[in-house]
């Protein structure tokens, strides 16, 4: 089959279309013709070599798509060829063809695009396992999310909003700020304007927030820290600032009861996967049938445009996500 290849660890230069071994599905899985796949951060650091594929995914780049069912093994129950679904992946969604478990499919909606359906998966489940899973939100919980213009970012903004929760965007810009509060939140800090913790003090009438979604890391610790309310629950979903913290007063954490969660989706077993995603779409598909959450997608491009798409990413110009489509 087709798939983006890499010549060697690099830039965006080391992308090619070439040729990859056929996945062959097993017990319980689905073949999926894919058909459109997306961009993410993660996808930028496994190009340079920072990023390492789990034990037996896929080397190929690409972390959630969407396509036709192929074919369907031995003993899966309720898919047939044909059936229009996404899915997140451990790895090989800039391909032609896909593997996943039955367990971890999506049906796409009457009416929702391939482009669409691709658009979901990676950031939504990450929006919704770090806000519900980890951060326990419930209705009237107050949330800032970082990177409000990021893939997740838009997600988040929308499941706090769908959850009854009040949000806090931060972004880069004016016009990416006015996106966020578009989508459900209450206001939003330029970060551009310097540090962002007075402002949220104001906001919140000096109380703080319950849950912070963190994808900076070292540059915002400080502020974040000085940013929850007394049992808040800081969830740290990248270090695109940096990892390294300096001078942590750990009596702070203690005296206000303050959690410091890491996560990452793409380590968890396939059991928890699937728990996620079932759970994820019983609360979620309906909401995207009528309108109530969308996907943001900045641009769809074709994928023999990969190297230009990740350069696109890492100059960060997108709001939402850059889809590509296989052709």
């Amino acid at each position: 089959m087709r798939a983006v290849c890499m010549k060697e660890f690099g830039g965006p230069e080391v992308l090619y279309l070439g040729e990859a071994p056929d996945p062959k599905p097993g017990p319980g899985e689905l073949l999926v013709r894919v058909r459109a796949t997306a961009l993410n951060r993660a996808d930028l650091l496994q190009r340079r070599g920072l990023y390492p594929p789990p034990p037996g995914a896929s080397e190929v780049l690409g972390l959630e798509m969407a396509g036709e069912v192929a074919a369907v093994a031995p003993g899966v129950q309720g898919w047939r060829e044909g059936d229009r679904v996404c899915a997140l992946l451990p790895g090989g969604g800039y391909a032609e063809y896909a593997v996943i478990p039955a367990g971890m499919a999506m049906r796409l909606p009457d009416g929702m695009t391939f482009e669409q359906g691709a658009a979901i998966p990676e950031v939504f489940l990450t929006a919704y396992l770090n806000l519900f899973w980890l951060g326990r939100m419930q209705a009237g919980d107050r949330v800032l999310v970082h990177a409000g213009g990021s893939g997740v970012g838009t997600a988040a903004i929308q499941i706090v909003r769908e959850a009854g929760s009040v949000g806090w965007t931060t972004a880069g810009s004016k016009e990416k700020l006015e996106r966020c509060l578009a989508l459900g939140a209450r206001a939003g800090w330029n970060y551009h304007d310097g540090p962002f913790d007075g402002w949220i003090r104001e906001q919140t009438d000096g109380r703080g927030v319950d849950i912070i979604l963190d994808f900076i890391g070292a540059p915002y610790f400080a502020a974040n820290i000085r940013s929850l309310a007394v049992d808040g629950r800081l969830i740290l979903v990248g270090t695109m600032g940096g990892a390294k913290v300096d001078g942590v007063d750990l009596g702070v954490l203690l005296g206000r009861r303050l959690q410091v969660i890491g996560t990452a989706l793409r380590s968890r077993s396939v059991v928890e996967k699937m728990r996620l995603t079932q759970e994820f779409w019983t609360w979620a598909c309906a909401r995207f049938a009528d309108g109530r959450l969308v996907t943001v997608i900045d641009s769809v491009l074709d994928w023999r445009d990969v190297a230009d798409a990740h350069r696109y990413m890492e100059e960060n110009r997108n709001f939402g996500k850059i889809v590509l489509r296989v052709s």
